[in-house]
């Protein structure tokens, strides 16, 4: 699965990912926020279990809005917990991720890459293989003998064993 992922570390309020929504949907998508003087891009998280999809009336809300049997009650509006549902005459919008685009025009304008799109799946399992490869001491060059080493022992006993 494909996300955007935001580095609010690297933004500086150029807005530059909201002009490129805008330009693409006719209004923003996309919002920026700034708290003491730190930027955070607002952008749909695309919710496993969501909570703006379960409570529209109309059924109106997938991984974009319907504008046809979106009836502007604004019910998922105040139900995002990230505040990415936006009202845009009368009717909502949420970010869909540019689908179409190989890569979504927010990312795209993006000059400091506060804004990125990558693959769940992989980065989940590049984070496992650093893990495994630090615990086995692969890392290093050699594998250390630890803990691992014993547990991994004994279950190769127990399986000549039986």
């Amino acid at each position: 699965m494909q996300k955007i992922v935001i580095q609010p570390e690297l933004c500086d309020g150029c807005r530059d990912c909201e002009e490129a929504c805008e330009k693409l949907y006719g209004a923003s998508r996309i919002m920026i926020r700034e708290v003491e003087g730190v930027y955070y891009p607002i952008i749909c998280q695309q919710c496993e279990d969501a909570p703006c999809r379960t409570i529209c009336p109309t059924e109106a809300i997938d991984d974009d809005v319907n504008p046809e049997r979106c009836i502007g009650c604004g019910l998922c509006m105040l139900v995002c917990p990230f505040g990415a549902v936006v009202m845009e005459g009368r009717k909502a919008q949420k970010c869909n991720q540019c689908p179409d685009l190989d890569t979504p025009a927010c990312v795209k304008a993006c000059s400091k890459r506060a804004l990125s799109k990558i693959d769940t799946e992989k980065l989940k399992l590049e984070k496992q293989n650093r893990f495994i490869s630090k615990m086995s001491g692969v890392s290093k060059g050699q594998r250390r003998s630890d803990v691992l080493d014993i547990l991994t022992a004994k279950r190769k006993a127990r399986q000549k064993l039986e």
